[in-house]
C-alpha cells in the first residue's frame, strides 16, 4: 500500500493512488471494526468519496480484504529482500532485515493484525497466499540464522524465527503510545535477544506439524485464522510455522459427548460457543449453530442468554475470571518482583495451552462486544497487562512504562503465536520453550 494516510482528500481529480487509499482505508476498518463490522459505504467515507466510486477499483468488499492482505504481505517480504540484497557479513544482514520488518510494522500498526484475525474470512485458495508469503518470510530469516548459528538444529532456527517475527508483529495488537523510532529500536532487540537465544538443552525442539484437519482452510465456512506461516510443500515441512487445532481447550465441560442435565445446558452452550467462534468467527456462526451443536433448540438458547452478543459477552467475562484468578495466584506466591514475573508467565502460558480457544476467543472478538461490556473487558484486559508492566519496571528501571508496556504486550503475543506453532501440544516441552522465550525476551 503506497497510501500513508486515510485522510480525506480534496474533490477533485482522481488521485492515482486512488486504489491504495481504499485498501488502506478499509484495512485499517477491519482491524478497527472486523471485516463483517465495515460497509462499503463507511470506507468511502473514510477516503472521501462515494460508495458507488468505491467500485470504479474493487468489485466488492472481499476484493478489498485479499488486495490489502496481499499487499501487507507483500510489503514485509520485500522490505526483508531488500535489506538482503546487500552482500555482508550474516549479523550485518540480520540487523538490517530485523530493522526492516520492525519498520514496516511500526509503520503499518493499524493494519498489522490484518493477517491475524481477519484473514480467516478469506477464501482457503487466498489464505494460502497469505500462509505462503509469511513462510517465505520466515524462511529468509531461518536461512539467515542458520548462517550465524550454523550448529543450531533447523527446527529451533524455525521457532526462533517465528518468535522473533512474533515480537516485532505484536505492534499491532495493542494501542500503546509510543514513538515510532522507540518502539523499532525495541521491537528489534527483542527479536535479536530471541534470536540468539540459547534453548534450554534438556528440551527437544518441537515437532511442527504440517496443515491437517481442523487446519486453516479445511471447513466450509473458509478456515481457521491465519496467524503465522504453514507449509509450503512437502520440500519445507521443517518451515511450518503454524497448525490451528481448536480441539478440547475451551476451558469449559465438553459439550454433546452426552446427554446434558438441564444445570448444565448453559455449559454446553458457553462450551459449543467458544469453539465455534474460534473456529468460524463470531459473524460466521448463529444461535441456531451453537444450540444444535449444543443439542438445545434455538428457542432454548433463549433462556440462558438474550441474544449471541451476550453469550460472547459471558465466554469474555469466563475468560477474564480465570486470566485474573491464575494471576492472583502467581502473584500471591511470589518472593520477588523477578519471581513474580516468572510465575505471571507461567499462569499465561498454562492458561493459553490449556483453554487455547477460550484466550483466542477474548483476544479476537472485541469488537463485537456490547459497548457497555467491551468497556468494562477492555479495562480487565489493561489491568492484566499493567501487572506485567509494574514488574518489568521494577526489574529493569532503564524502561520507561510506556517501553515496558510495549515489551509486555510483545510476550504475551509471543505466547499464543508460539501456542499455535507448537500446535499447543502439552506433552513434548512446548510450554517450557514459550515460556523460556518469553522470559528471556523481557529480561534479557
Amino acid at each position: 500500500m503506497q497510501a500513508t494516510s486515510t485522510a480525506q482528500t480534496t474533490p477533485g481529480r482522481r488521485p492515482r493512488n486512488r486504489k491504495a487509499q481504499i485498501a488502506l482505508a478499509a484495512a485499517e476498518l477491519f482491524c478497527e471494526r472486523g471485516y463483517h463490522g465495515v460497509g462499503i459505504d463507511e470506507i468511502a467515507a473514510v477516503v472521501g468519496i462515494s460508495g458507488p466510486a468505491v467500485y470504479r477499483h474493487f468489485p466488492n468488499k472481499y476484493a478489498i480484504l485479499l488486495h490489502a492482505s496481499r499487499e501487507l504481505i507483500d510489503t514485509l517480504v520485500t522490505a526483508a529482500d531488500e535489506a538482503l540484497a546487500v552482500p555482508d557479513e550474516p549479523a550485518e544482514r540480520m540487523a538490517r532485515l530485523l530493522a526492516a520488518t520492525a519498520r514496516v510494522s511500526v509503520q503499518r500498526r493499524r493494519v498489522g493484525a490484518l493477517y491475524q484475525w481477519q484473514a480467516r474470512y478469506l477464501e482457503p485458495a487466498h489464505q494460502g497466499e497469505v500462509r505462503a508469503g509469511l513462510t517465505a518470510l520466515v524462511r529468509r530469516i531461518t536461512d539467515l540464522l542458520l548462517e550465524l548459528r550454523p550448529d543450531l538444529p533447523r527446527p529451533s532456527a524455525v521457532l526462533l524465527s517465528r518468535a522473533a517475527l512474533s515480537a516485532i508483529g505484536s505492534i499491532s495488537t495493542h494501542r500503546c503510545a509510543i514513538a515510532d523510532s522507540r518502539a523499532e529500536q525495541i521491537l528489534r532487540s527483542a527479536a535479536w535477544t530471541l534470536l540468539t537465544a540459547d534453548l534450554p538443552a534438556d528440551v527437544a525442539a518441537p515437532v511442527l506439524l504440517p496443515p491437517g484437519p481442523g487446519q486453516a482452510g479445511s471447513e466450509s465456512s473458509g478456515g481457521d485464522r491465519v496467524a503465522g506461516a504453514d507449509a509450503a510443500g512437502d520440500d519445507t515441512a521443517d518451515d511450518t510455522e503454524v497448525r490451528h487445532v481448536t480441539a478440547g481447550g475451551s476451558g469449559l465441560p465438553d459439550g454433546g459427548s452426552a446427554p446434558m442435565r438441564p444445570g448444565s445446558r448453559r455449559e454446553a452452550l458457553l462450551t459449543e460457543a467458544v469453539r465455534l467462534f474460534d473456529r468460524l468467527g463470531y459473524h460466521a456462526v448463529s444461535i441456531d449453530d451453537i444450540g444444535r451443536a449444543a443439542g438445545i433448540n434455538a428457542s432454548g438458547v433463549y433462556r440462558y442468554f438474550p441474544g449471541k452478543a451476550d453469550l460472547l459477552a459471558a465466554v469474555y467475562y469466563r475468560a477474564a475470571e480465570r486470566l485474573s484468578t491464575s494471576t492472583t495466584s502467581a502473584l500471591a506466591t511470589a518472593s520477588s518482583p523477578a519471581d513474580a514475573l516468572r510465575r505471571l508467565i507461567d499462569a499465561y502460558v498454562d492458561l493459553t495451552f490449556a483453554h487455547n480457544d477460550l484466550v483466542s476467543v477474548y483476544l479476537a472478538e472485541n469488537n463485537n462486544l456490547p459497548a457497555p461490556d467491551r468497556h468494562e473487558l477492555r479495562r480487565l484486559q489493561r489491568e492484566h497487562v499493567e501487572e506485567w508492566v509494574r514488574l518489568l519496571v521494577t526489574i529493569r528501571p532503564e524502561l520507561a512504562a510506556n517501553e515496558a508496556r510495549l515489551l509486555a504486550h510483545a510476550a504475551l503475543n509471543l505466547v499464543m503465536d508460539l501456542g499455535r506453532t507448537t500446535s499447543f501440544n502439552r506433552s513434548n516441552g512446548s510450554e517450557q520453550l514459550v515460556r523460556f522465550l518469553a522470559l528471556r525476551m523481557l529480561v534479557p
